[in-house]
């Protein structure tokens, strides 16, 4: 279903698009897996999936609040609202909106999203509060309370003050309430893990294993909330093996837009994205597979 990879969304680019409100939550037949994951990972170390700011509540609340309308709305056969509970019907849940615990963590169990609130302070916009169990390769309370700038400061050129990081910064600044925006990210990643707070490193397969990778997709979302005055950041991540896209009917566009985007990453690129070691590898990998259409 989606291919950001096909070269419309490029890495180490902003590329942001407006958002139609009606697909601002993903929602398919993998809800219960990931609602699961969510909950053992709260069991497990519920402190490395949420973090918030004292003065935070009231936007928490005005993010369960916008969910708790959209979903049943959006989705009647899977979300149906009683009073003071949401039923998640293939899920098997009932969710009480009203019990003691921080609104933005009832949020998070609603929905396959990882939910992160951004506030604006005297150094720009900052991690304020977050439900996230789904990290590609970062960790939720080293970026807490950090500002947008010291948060993207790693990938390659978005270090503070730098063109693209300014950029961001005017652009939470001009988002518009009436007017979400979303993005696409990826990567590529040795294994199909959801929770995924390492390094991407420098990973090395063998050539029996090489068909296993996957593609390791980021659905964005940034909206501004009404009352408060903060930018909900949503992540969706989508889990694809190489050897589904390969199955695909563009299999080979697809291929040859990936052979063009990797030769044209620069070492830190290719550093940061851990690809460094076996770019070239699966650069002859999918060769093969761009040429399936002139094979057959």
């Amino acid at each position: 279903m989606h291919t950001p990879y096909d070269g419309s969304h490029k890495l180490f680019t902003i590329g942001v698009k407006p958002l139609d409100p009606a697909g601002w939550i993903a929602v398919d037949d993998t809800l219960l897996a990931y609602l699961d994951e969510k909950d053992r990972l709260a069991e497990r170390a519920p402190e490395t999936i949420f973090v918030m700011e004292p003065g935070t509540e009231a936007a928490q609340a005005e993010v369960l609040t916008l969910l708790a309308d959209h979903l049943p709305e959006r989705w009647p056969g899977i979300y149906q609202r009683l009073g003071p509970q949401i039923d998640i019907v293939p899920a098997f849940r009932r969710v009480r909106l009203d019990t003691p615990y921080p609104p933005l963590l009832i949020a998070g169990g609603l929905v396959q999203e990882d939910l992160v609130l951004m506030r604006r302070g005297e150094d720009g916009w900052r991690l304020a509060a977050a439900h996230l169990c789904f990290p590609s390769s970062w960790r939720l309370h080293e970026k807490f309370g950090k500002a947008l700038q010291e948060i993207h400061a790693p990938v390659p050129d978005f270090g503070r003050d730098t063109r693209n990081a300014n950029i961001i910064e005017r652009m939470f600044d001009n988002l518009r309430t009436e007017q979400p925006v979303y993005r696409w990210n990826w990567s590529l990643h040795a294994d199909d893990a959801l929770h995924h707070p390492h390094s991407a490193g420098q990973w090395r397969f063998g050539d029996e294993r090489i068909d296993n990778l996957y593609f390791r997709l980021e659905r964005q979302t940034l909206r501004k909330l009404p009352v408060s005055g903060d930018i909900l950041f949503t992540i969706r991540i989508f889990l694809d093996p190489l050897t589904e896209m390969e199955r695909l009917p563009n299999a080979p566009d697809l291929a040859r837009a990936l052979i063009e985007q990797l030769g044209a990453y620069t070492s830190q690129q290719l550093d940061y994205k851990g690809l460094t070691l076996e770019r070239d590898r699966l650069i002859e990998r999918l060769a093969a597979i761009a040429h399936q259409d002139s094979a057959s």
